[in-house]
């Protein structure tokens, strides 16, 4: 005899698969990283992440349009200054280049493209880490969650419906909520990088910031372990406490339990970042033909999907998109 329940039915064909499937993918869902250079002639390929470019203004807007034309949720943008120093200022100056990004998206699109911003410091640093460095080599986070706040502003100011504040600095988000509150800007949303781990996938992101060497050490001292779990959900409900609208998991696939958790015990929005070593061994591995990249990634994005987060962060969005559509 064989068993009444036999679930392999509702596998046999393409269209039965469609039917019965319990997590969705959208290019509503995903959130394409980008970069913009200040004063380059032209787009610059980023070896480590093929297809991926520092852009020019005007590149800048042409893919932010390809994007919107393919349906993805949003951008975030990172910005590399032609000059930078020991507090980060250009983050914040009005003619910075993500500011300057921000009114020319905002010009072209208005609302019919989200638009968000990195808000942290390395991109903008001389010695690359996230904040203020002492005399001893330790960041000062009093300090640093101060130019955060005028940072967030600025974006703000700028045309950014989404600031991302993703240094890990403790009251991060309680002192930007207070910041753009007091300049009007109680309707801009905060996207916390709340689960932010001391990870080694962020190599091919450091080359597309130009962020190579962190004079002083490494980040370990204020982005999480990631021998631990529980602490992820620690951070996030303080986030939520001090105002964060969406909380964030970086990176995506290794930390699938932490994306779960923060989804079972939160009821704001999760979000999680597929990272750039994440995407760069995918196309490594698809160059050498061990895999099939489209299909990698597109398992990939699902299982950030399944594990819980409603958007992801991901290099491959336009290509993705494209696929869904």
């Amino acid at each position: 005899m064989f068993p009444a329940e036999r679930p392999r039915r509702l596998r046999r064909t393409s269209a039965l698969r469609r039917l019965v499937a319990e997590t969705t993918l959208t290019p509503s869902q995903l959130i394409a990283p980008l970069f913009v250079a200040e004063g380059r002639p032209s787009p610059t390929p980023i070896s480590s992440l093929p297809g991926q470019f520092q852009h020019t203004l005007d590149s800048l807007v042409d893919e932010a349009r390809r994007l919107a034309e393919r349906q993805v949720g949003g951008i975030i943008l990172f910005g590399l200054p032609a000059t930078k120093d020991a507090t980060g200022s250009q983050a914040w100056d009005e003619n910075g280049i993500i500011q300057v990004a921000l009114r020319r998206l905002r010009d072209e699109f208005g609302d019919e493209l989200l638009v968000m911003a990195d808000t942290c410091l390395d991109e903008f640093t001389d010695h690359g880490h996230c904040g203020v460095v002492r005399d001893d080599g330790t960041v000062d986070n009093d300090l640093t969650i101060e130019l955060y706040a005028r940072q967030a502003v600025a974006q703000a100011r700028a045309g950014a419906a989404v600031v991302g504040p993703s240094g890990m600095m403790d009251g991060q988000v309680g002192a930007i909520r207070q910041a753009l509150d007091q300049s009007g800007f109680s309707e801009t949303v905060i996207m916390a990088y709340s689960a932010k781990y001391a990870s080694a996938l962020y190599g091919p992101f450091r080359e597309a910031v130009d962020v190579q060497i962190i004079n002083g050490g490494n980040r370990r001292a204020y982005q999480q372990d990631y021998h631990n779990r529980r602490e992820s959900l620690r951070e996030a409900r303080l986030d939520v406490q001090e105002g964060a609208d969406i909380v964030m998991v970086k990176p995506a696939m290794t930390y699938l339990d932490v994306v779960s958790d923060l989804r079972r015990e939160l009821d704001v929005p999760v979000a999680a970042y597929h990272v750039s070593g994440e995407y760069a061994m995918i196309h490594a591995a698809a160059e050498r033909g061990w895999i099939d990249g489209p299909a990698v990634a597109l398992e990939q994005l699902t299982a950030v999907r399944r594990a819980g987060a409603d958007m992801i962060l991901t290099y491959f969005a336009a290509d993705v998109a494209e696929t869904l559509s």
